[in-house]
């Protein structure tokens, strides 16, 4: 996928474990290991704005896209 989940990253930068962060946002750590393994499939903007929020960051902080040529693939695919 073109979009990649950067939180191993920020979690690592504020010493944070993601049980905490899990807690502290209100979702199981199974569903933030979801995340965090860019297995998942969409994330709520109310998500976000809890990881955002606790982590003191920015979506862009977490979230990443890297322009491949598959990206155009999936793109069509998924259409």
């Amino acid at each position: 996928m073109a979009i990649t989940i950067n939180l191993d990253v920020m979690l690592a930068m504020r010493k944070m474990k993601s049980n905490e962060l899990a807690e502290q946002i209100g979702i199981t750590p199974q569903n933030l290991s979801v995340l965090r393994s860019g297995r998942a499939k969409a994330i709520r903007f109310s998500t976000l704005n809890a990881i955002c929020r606790v982590l003191n960051c920015q979506p862009g902080d977490i979230l990443a896209y890297h322009f491949t040529d598959d990206a155009e693939q999936e793109l069509a695919d998924e259409l």
